[in-house]
C-alpha cells in the first residue's frame, strides 16, 4: 500500500510517494517524452528490472561520483541529451543518490529555461533528505556546493528495495543525515534510532518510519522557508564542518558520516563558546560516534580544512558563519572569528579522534 506526502512550493507542488514496485509504476506508465537517466550502479544492480524500460524510450546511464557532480560535467550530460533529441516538452526521470539528483534537477532546471523532471531516489541520503527542498547543488573547483538553484521535481517515487544493495557505510551516511534533523526538532524518534542502530544497519525495512520523520521534519521547514533565507539556515548543522571535511578527505568520508563528525564539532565548538553545557555535550558525542567513518583523523591536513572552511559561501568577512547548539532542538546561528584559538581548537579535536 503506497503511502503519499505533499510537498507545497512556491514554485509547484510536488508528491513523495512510497511504492512496492518502482519499476512497476515507471513501466506501467510509458512516456515517449520520457528520458531516464540513471546510475551506472543502479543500472547494473537492477538491469534485469530496468532494461525493458530503458528498451522502450530514451535514456542515458551517468557515472555518478562527487567528482563528477561538476560544472563541466554538467556540460557533457546537457550535450548527451540534446544528442538524444530531448526538448523543451521532455521529461528528465533521475534514477540514483544524491549526485544525479543533483546533476539532473541542474540540468533540468537551465536547459531550454527549464523542463520537467521526476526522481526516483535509491540511496537512504536522497531518500530521507534531499528528494525533498528542490536545491540543486554542483561544485566548483574544490569547493562543495558553490553552484546551483532551487528547481523542485514534479514527484517522487521512493522504494524500499533499493535500500537492501546499499553498503553499511551508505546507510550509516543516511542516518547521518537523519539524525541532523533529528536534533534540529528534537525528535522523539531520535533514541529508538540509537537503541535500534544495529538492527537498522542490517534490515533496512525497518528505516521507513525514520525516513517518514525525517521527511515530516524537513517539510515542516521547507514550506515556510523554502528558499532558505532563516529558519531553513539551521539544517546547515554539521554541514558547514561536514564539507570541508569531504574536500580535504578527497571524498573519502562520505557526506552523512562527514556530517556526523561536522555535528560533534559544532557542538564542541558550542560547548566552548558557553552554548552547550558539558553534559550535553558529551552525551551526543557518545551517541554520535556510532556513526562516525572509519578514519584516521590525525592525518587530516588541519591547515587546508581551516582553509576550505574560511571559503565557505555563507561567511561574512574573515568570520565563519554556522550552525552552533544549545541541545536538541535549540540550534543557533553564529559567527565565529577564525582566529588562533579557532585553529587550536580545531587541531586539538582531529588531534584526538
Amino acid at each position: 500500500m503506497s503511502e503519499r506526502i505533499t510537498i507545497h512550493s512556491k514554485l509547484r507542488d510536488y508528491d513523495v510517494e512510497f511504492v512496492d514496485d518502482v519499476f512497476q509504476t515507471i513501466g506501467d506508465h510509458p512516456d515517449p517524452l520520457s528520458c531516464l537517466v540513471v546510475d551506472k550502479i543502479v543500472h547494473e544492480r537492477f538491469s534485469e528490472r530496468l532494461q525493458p524500460i530503458l528498451d522502450s524510450g530514451s535514456h542515458i546511464i551517468l557515472e555518478a561520483s562527487e567528482k563528477h557532480k561538476s560544472y563541466d560535467y554538467c556540460g557533457e550530460v546537457i550535450q548527451q541529451l540534446l544528442n538524444i533529441n530531448v526538448r523543451k516538452n521532455s521529461r528528465l526521470v533521475a534514477v540514483g543518490g544524491g549526485v544525479i539528483q543533483d546533476t539532473v534537477a541542474f540540468c533540468a532546471s537551465i536547459m531550454f529555461r527549464g523542463i520537467e523532471w521526476s526522481f526516483v531516489p535509491t540511496t537512504l541520503l536522497a531518500q530521507a533528505d534531499s528528494c525533498i527542498g528542490g536545491k540543486t547543488s554542483i561544485n566548483f573547483g574544490e569547493v562543495k556546493n558553490k553552484l546551483g538553484n532551487f528547481y523542485p521535481p514534479s514527484n517522487i517515487y521512493i522504494d524500499a528495495q533499493f535500500l537492501d544493495t546499499l553498503s553499511v557505510e551508505d546507510i550509516k551516511s543516511g542516518l547521518g543525515e537523519i539524525l541532523h534533523f533529528y536534533y534540529y526538532s528534537n525528535s522523539a524518534m531520535t533514541s529508538a534510532l540509537y537503541d535500534n542502530y544495529p538492527s537498522l544497519i542490517e534490515d533496512r525495512v525497518g528505516l521507513k518510519p525514520y525516513i517518514l520523520e525525517s521527511l515530516r521534519i524537513k517539510k515542516s521547514v521547507i514550506e515556510i522557508d523554502e528558499f532558505d533565507q532563516n529558519e531553513r539556515n539551521k539544517f546547515n548543522y554539521g554541514h558547514t564542518f561536514g564539507h570541508a571535511l569531504e574536500s580535504v578527505t578527497d571524498y573519502e568520508i562520505k557526506h552523512g558520516l562527514a556530517v556526523t563528525v561536522g555535528m560533534d564539532i559544532a557542538n564542541m565548538l558550542s560547548h566552548f563558546l558557553g552554548l552547550m553545557d558539558r553534559d550535553t555535550y558529551q552525551t551526543i558525542e557518545s551517541n554520535l560516534k556510532m556513526n562516525f567513518p572509519k578514519y584516521d583523523f590525525k592525518t587530516v591536513d588541519v591547515k587546508s580544512y581551516i582553509k576550505l572552511l574560511s571559503r565557505d559561501k555563507k561567511n561574512v568577512d574573515d568570520q565563519l558563519t554556522c550552525i552552533l547548539s544549545e541541545g536538541p532542538g535549540k540550534l543557533v546561528k553564529r559567527k565565529i572569528p577564525m582566529d588562533q584559538t579557532f585553529s587550536e581548537r580545531i587541531t586539538a579535536y582531529f588531534r584526538s579522534h
